[in-house]
């Protein structure tokens, strides 16, 4: 964990329950869970590279993560390893130093190229199987505060953070 210094995430299953609620006019509404996102705030603002990775794409969560001053936010992506091979080229980020947490099959072949592959508590059997490390929290619920904090505080950037300055 000492080598990460990115950290790529899915959304549905991983920053959300994989519950969508769909009102009458066809909007599928998720929730996030405020702890996830705090800690992926807290990760960027200690100089981690943060970077969204989904097959789906809604506004919403586009605005969400934006908010929460994450750039590198890639919606509604066919192909994620192409997409993870773009980001980590143009940022020259060795895949080595990865910490991907996907849940489900299209998260499966990019999970092969991190150096970290993790994965919420409710992944599918697939991504459990080669996954580093799995969660002992389900998707949407901490799962995201929870990889982000380990790597922290191995790396003596979790309370440092928070000494003082982000109360």
């Amino acid at each position: 964990m000492n080598e990460i210094n990115t950290f790529i995430f899915d959304v549905d299953g991983v920053l959300t329950d994989s519950s969508v609620f769909i009102t009458t006019e066809g909007e599928m509404l998720r929730t996030m869970n405020i702890r996830d996102g705090y800690a992926m705030k807290a990760a960027i603002e200690s100089g981690y590279n943060v970077c969204v990775i989904s097959g789906g794409s809604n506004e919403g969560v586009r605005v969400r993560l934006r908010n929460l001053g994450i750039k590198d936010i890639h919606l509604g992506t066919p192909d994620k390893v192409k997409t993870f091979n773009e980001y980590t080229d143009l940022h020259t980020i060795k895949p080595e130093n990865v910490l991907y947490m996907g849940d489900d099959i299209p998260d499966y072949h990019v999970m092969k190229l991190v150096g970290l592959p993790t994965c919420p508590q409710d992944a599918s059997p697939e991504i459990k199987n080669i996954s580093r490390y799995i969660s002992h929290v389900k998707g949407g619920k901490g799962a995201v505060r929870d990889v982000i904090e380990q790597v922290m505080k191995v790396q003596g950037k979790w309370m440092e953070y928070f000494n003082g300055k982000h109360d």
